[in-house]
């Protein structure tokens, strides 16, 4: 691969998009989630799709002001370009390599359906994963990277609560000039439609906040031996400005007639990877002095809505013999929305 040269974008083709949409294909006779799980497998299995993609500063640039975080390796975002070189902070890359299917071939909830589920397992929610990052390589602005991604399992599995699903693991590695700058692995869950009732099985209430407020960032430090509480809200605009950056269609972030009627939720939900990026900038700022973990192993565990105040604590610091482990979560009212072990090498 080659960087930029005099300035100007590479011209490379995206690799085969045949590949990355066999799983549109109909399978009308699918009735549990063995048969979706095994479905994804016969149509993946073994095969790595392959995309490359300049690490344009505009994007990054956005997200660092959507965060509420203009200031970017000391250069502030808003009145400066991000210079070429500048290293892309953990999880950031998660507004690249966005999906690239027409609109028709999306989903009827709006997301993108490459490795979904196939019918009825079509409820599509994040789960968890985990990222590696290569420190001494890290993305930057002004690379062309290439981005190879495979299938690595499709699992069904059944819960008291929620009756059959699939749990469907990706991994994506990221190569740039210097080799690969990381690797991260993505789990979602896929459940069946709702039909008659989308109520059913999702616990009634009404959005605890104020869905007017815009989106805010505060720190709290209740105690001079404790770390700080880092106290979020991300207002309706703030999710859709993170949609917007991700590319992402899935109407549960920004459609309320949707995440009500068809998904049974009380209001539009925070992202999954949003909340990855949070729990990573709070251990930046409290824990990593600006610095990069070796790795994040993360797991969403509820939801959590629009104009709803949450928060990120350190649970626990934990010593091996030649690793720290923060364990890090986001809560609301004792109830953990996504909890994280962050690891940095000694």
């Amino acid at each position: 691969m080659r960087g930029l040269q005099n300035g100007m974008r590479p011209a490379k083709q995206l690799f085969s998009r045949t590949i990355r949409h066999v799983s549109t294909t109909p399978a009308p006779h699918i009735k549990t989630a063995a048969e979706a799980a095994s479905h994804l497998l016969e149509h993946f299995a073994h095969k790595v799709t392959k995309r490359s993609q300049y690490i344009d500063p505009n994007q990054v640039q956005k997200l660092a002001i959507m965060l509420g975080r203009p200031v970017l390796n000391g250069h502030d975002t808003r009145r400066v370009n991000v210079p070429t070189g500048t290293p892309i902070p953990p999880a950031y890359h998660l507004v690249y390599f966005t999906p690239d299917d027409l609109e028709a071939e999306l989903g009827a909830d709006g997301s993108d359906r490459t490795f979904n589920a196939p019918a009825p397992f079509t409820r599509r929610m994040w789960a968890g994963g985990q990222m590696k990052f290569e420190k001494e390589n890290p993305l930057r602005v002004g690379e062309e990277v290439e981005e190879h991604t495979k299938l690595i399992s499709a699992v069904a599995k059944t819960s008291r609560s929620a009756g059959e699903m699939v749990l469907v693991e990706v991994e994506k590695k990221m190569y740039g000039s210097q080799g690969l700058a990381l690797a991260d692995t993505r789990s979602w869950v896929f459940r069946p439609v709702l039909h008659s009732n989308a109520r059913e099985g999702v616990a009634l209430r009404s959005v605890d906040g104020n869905i007017l407020a815009a989106s805010s960032i505060f720190d709290v430090v209740n105690d001079s031996n404790a770390f700080p509480i880092r106290k979020l809200s991300w207002s309706p605009v703030g999710l859709f400005r993170f949609s917007a950056l991700t590319f992402n269609g899935h109407k549960i972030h920004y459609n309320e007639d949707w995440t009500r009627n068809a998904e049974g939720h009380p209001g539009v939900v925070v992202h999954g990877p949003l909340n990855v990026i949070n729990l990573l900038d709070y251990w930046r700022d409290f824990h990593g002095e600006g610095t990069v973990p070796d790795e994040i192993i993360y797991r969403a565990m509820s939801p959590v809505y629009g104009g709803e105040e949450y928060q990120i604590r350190t649970l626990d610091i934990l010593e091996t013999t030649d690793s720290k482990v923060f364990e890090v979560a986001a809560e609301k009212n004792g109830v953990i929305i996504m909890k994280a072990s962050i690891i940095k090498k000694t």
